[in-house]
């Protein structure tokens, strides 16, 4: 009787990675359900087994879905990756070879760019370049991260293994960046809708209201000269208004490019009384969970070091991490060179101290990453909570202090008629 591998989660978000028995992949499909998981993958096992007990050819062998007919972007997403990773790492498990696994695969993606970088590298490698060379040719698709561990996992002949861990690594990291996306959410559309109830009144409410003072022909106090002058120039100059706010965007953007000034604005970020920590904790998230999925993967330590300074957008981590590759290098322990940084804390220090003793490095950096996580997603958290009562607060006084600038003229005039 056929086999098939699966991927599933049971119901408390679990993993689930196994084989079962079944005369057909529906039948597979209905067996894993009644054990209560929720598929994510389903391939055939043996797929010489499988072609024959069904007729089909191996062209129409899907990991449990239809064809896709069309595509749904035209671009990369990070998402795309991970599926691809994933299902690349279910095939080659499954004992499909490379070339028919990125078969197999191209007739399911969603992102027209991948569908053509995918055909493009079934030509490259069927021209004799490895697997690593044919991704190098789109850096700005698979990172240094992807090339050496596919390089590492080639070189090994345990590119399906290499490939899991990559998968789950970028799993977890998209994970992370959607419960995060998610807590921001509400806060940023509070500010949007605090702003545009301010725009609406500067350039709605206050024009009306200045045609009325205008007619009454009444004395206007500072605030209220203040207040029409600022709508004056939004409504007569709005264009003008936006095309600097997206000058200083662009400007910025480019500013940033220079390293000077990087070094300037992260060296404020991190000395911010309540976000210091906050984007210090961050860098050392990042770079604990890519030390944990590369020496897991069995890239050498000091390869390790490498590649995370390069994946490093901060440049305060990227000198940080070659300081430590240079001791390592040298043959000093890890934790020495991190310890001198000042820029770990004691306990992190004391963990990989830890995991170099016991030969369990790459197990200390995955807890200390859950650890910075469980941190990250409890500061948001609570940040976005304390948010919303102060936009609140924001917006009373704002909109309080644009009204009363309003009716002072009016208040002036009763007060002085009432005399």
């Amino acid at each position: 009787m056929p086999k098939f591998s699966y991927i599933a989660r049971t119901k408390e978000g679990l993993k689930d990675a196994s084989t079962v028995e079944a005369a057909t992949q529906d039948e597979a499909v209905a067996v894993i359900q009644r054990k209560g998981l929720v598929i994510t993958s389903i391939i055939p096992y043996d797929v010489a087994s499988f072609v024959a007990s069904t007729g089909f050819k191996k062209e129409d062998i899907s990991l449990g879905g239809p064809k896709i007919k069309k595509f749904k972007r035209k671009g990369v997403r990070f998402g795309d990756l991970v599926i691809f990773a994933r299902q690349l790492a279910m095939l080659l498990g499954a004992g499909v070879s490379l070339m028919k696994s990125l078969d197999v695969i191209s007739k399911q993606v969603e992102s027209q760019k991948l569908n053509e970088v995918m055909a493009d590298m079934a030509k490259d490698m069927e021209s004799g370049r490895t697997f690593r060379d044919a991704l190098s040719k789109y850096k700005n698709i698979f990172s240094e991260l992807w090339l050496y561990l596919v390089e590492t996992g080639e070189a090994s002949g345990n590119l399906p293994k290499v490939l899991d861990h990559l998968a789950n690594y970028l799993e977890n990291r998209e994970a992370f960046k959607s419960k995060i996306i998610s807590a921001l959410m509400y806060p940023a559309i509070l500010f949007l809708v605090a702003v545009g109830a301010i725009l609406f009144f500067v350039l709605k409410i206050v024009p009306t209201f200045t045609k009325i003072l205008t007619s009454m022909n009444v004395a206007l106090p500072l605030p209220t000269k203040i207040l029409i002058g600022i709508s004056n120039f939004l409504t007569k100059r709005f264009i003008l208004f936006v095309l600097i706010i997206g000058g200083m965007v662009f400007l910025s953007k480019k500013m940033m490019k220079n390293d000077n000034v990087r070094n300037i604005i992260e060296k404020i970020q991190l000395n911010l009384p309540l976000f210091g920590n906050f984007f210090r904790f961050m860098m050392i998230e990042s770079f604990a969970t890519t030390m944990s999925i590369l020496i897991e993967s069995g890239v050498p330590i000091i390869y390790a070091l490498d590649i995370s300074e390069r994946s490093q957008p901060n440049k305060t981590m990227q000198r940080i991490i070659g300081n430590i590759k240079i001791n390592v290098r040298e043959g000093k322990s890890f934790a020495v060179p991190l310890e001198k940084s000042g820029f770990f804390p004691p306990m992190v220090v004391q963990m990989v101290s830890t995991g170099e003793e016991i030969g369990e490095l790459s197990n200390m950096f995955k807890r200390i990453a859950k650890y910075y996580q469980q941190y990250l997603e409890a500061f948001v958290t609570r940040l976005t909570a304390i948010f919303e009562p102060l936009m609140i607060v924001f917006m009373g006084i704002i909109i309080g202090a644009m009204v009363i600038s309003i009716f002072l003229p009016i208040f002036s005039l009763a007060t002085s008629t009432g005399h």
